[in-house]
């Protein structure tokens, strides 16, 4: 069996340089030549590794199911305490120098994907991807006494959840501060109400 030409560059890298040009084009702007150009291939190339750019935008929407896993297990390698690793999954799902205008367009694709059953399914896959992350992540923060015994963890995750994303949305109308601030402000608010006693004299974040 004859071996194919190597790869130069792989797909991961060509669904980053997508999710890049996504941020600065919307829907109405994308094409498979300026992912191309991103990445420095050829439109035909996207073509014979994906099929088309519906394809591709679903390659890239498969991939964020495995990135929350990642970024939950980096999170939790990097943190003792499981509300900083909340923290820093919720803060972290964003990069800082994004601006509004990206994240409108971000928006506007996932406006999209509600309209097609395939990109639906995972984009639903990716939020309880979320979900089961931080319902563990709560789980244990409440085990270690870090937030008030007999709290519901499932009603907590899921008003953990709607804050977060409301706070992405209200950053989109009145752009004060970064979008992983006002995501971080988000949770901070949501769950003061339920944390321990020695956690609250804790300094966020340790």
């Amino acid at each position: 069996m004859v071996a194919g030409r190597p790869r130069s560059i792989d797909d991961s890298a060509i669904l980053d340089a997508a999710a890049r040009v996504m941020g600065r084009t919307g829907p109405a702007g994308l094409t498979l030549a300026l992912i191309a150009a991103e990445v420095g291939l050829v439109p035909a190339t996207l073509v014979q590794r994906f099929g088309s750019k519906r394809g591709l935008l679903l390659a890239l929407s498969a991939r964020t199911v495995a990135g929350v896993d990642a970024g939950t297990a980096r999170a939790r390698a990097e943190h003792d305490s499981p509300l900083a690793a909340l923290d820093a999954l919720v803060a972290g799902l964003w990069a800082a120098e994004l601006t509004p205008q990206e994240y409108a367009n971000h928006l506007a694709f996932l406006c999209v994907d509600l309209a097609d059953a395939e990109a639906r399914a995972h984009a639903l896959a990716a939020h309880r991807a979320q979900d089961r992350a931080t319902a563990a992540l709560l789980a244990e923060a409440v085990d270690r006494g870090d937030l008030r015994p007999g709290v519901d963890v499932t009603a907590l995750t899921a008003t953990v959840q709607a804050a977060v994303t409301g706070a992405g949305l209200l950053w989109s109308l009145d752009h004060r501060a970064t979008l992983p601030e006002r995501r971080r402000d988000a949770l901070h608010a949501v769950l003061a109400p339920y944390r321990g006693a020695v956690d609250a004299a804790r300094p966020r974040g340790r």
